[in-house]
């Protein structure tokens, strides 16, 4: 479970207020205009950039002080944050160990993760000679690896057409469903948040409302939501 508790983020004149809890299991999509704090969020989260004030708490710990790589948590960016000069086996590998000395387990579990990712013989090739969207699968095989509690993504599916970002967002919810794990996604895109997650929260003003069922949400939107998509 995701406590944000009283959580006030302050960057030269920009505030946002937060203050939630996401059960664990649980998708919630954050949407909201350009600006509003959406990626901001993410960074305080995953212990990129800290608070003014509150505490960011997960199953009851505080973890607010925690520097990124101690936090439960695995975040897939608008760049996939894929290295050119590895193969894909590699930039997957990274997510079990940053020096790639892999034992033969990891590495039939790296090959299974690109399997389940459609990526199957695919391991060799570099990010360069990748389509888009086999690049954003070899980032989300990366997560699968990596098996965190917690995954967030910063609309990393945002650069790709119409059908294949439906197919990316399926299969984000397939691995999801694998892991068991928690997903905070921001997005821009309203049809994201219908296709896949169960919750949203608006960002806007100043402030992150409190997650409510997505249907729910956009039958009866509010004022913030109105104004954000045109209404």
């Amino acid at each position: 479970m995701l406590t944000l508790e009283l959580v006030r983020i302050v960057q030269d004149d920009f505030s946002l207020a937060v203050d939630f809890t996401l059960e664990q299991g649980r998708i919630l999509a954050l949407i909201g205009p350009s600006g509003a704090g959406k990626s901001t969020l993410l960074n305080v989260i995953a212990g990129f950039f800290p608070p003014q004030s509150g505490r960011v708490m997960w199953q009851g710990r505080d973890i607010t002080g925690q520097v990124p790589g101690q936090r439960p948590i695995a975040m897939l960016f608008q760049d996939n944050n894929l290295f050119p000069h590895l193969s894909a086996l590699q930039n997957v590998s990274l997510g079990l160990r940053p020096d790639l000395k892999l034992d033969q387990a990891e590495r039939d579990q790296v090959q299974d993760a690109l399997r389940r990712v459609g990526l199957a013989g695919l391991g060799d090739r570099k990010p360069g000679n990748l389509s888009g969207g086999q690049q954003s699968r070899v980032a989300l095989a990366r997560i699968l690896v990596q098996r965190r509690p917690l995954v967030l993504l910063d609309e990393p599916f945002a650069a790709l057409g119409p059908a294949l970002k439906r197919d990316m967002l399926r299969l984000v919810r397939d691995v999801m469903a694998d892991i068991g794990g928690t997903l905070i996604m921001v997005s821009h895109d309203p049809d994201d948040a219908r296709m896949i997650a169960d919750l949203t929260a608006v960002v806007a003003d100043g402030t992150v409302s409190t997650p409510q069922p997505t249907k729910d949400l956009f039958e009866t939107p509010s004022a913030a939501l109105r104004a954000y998509l045109g209404d």
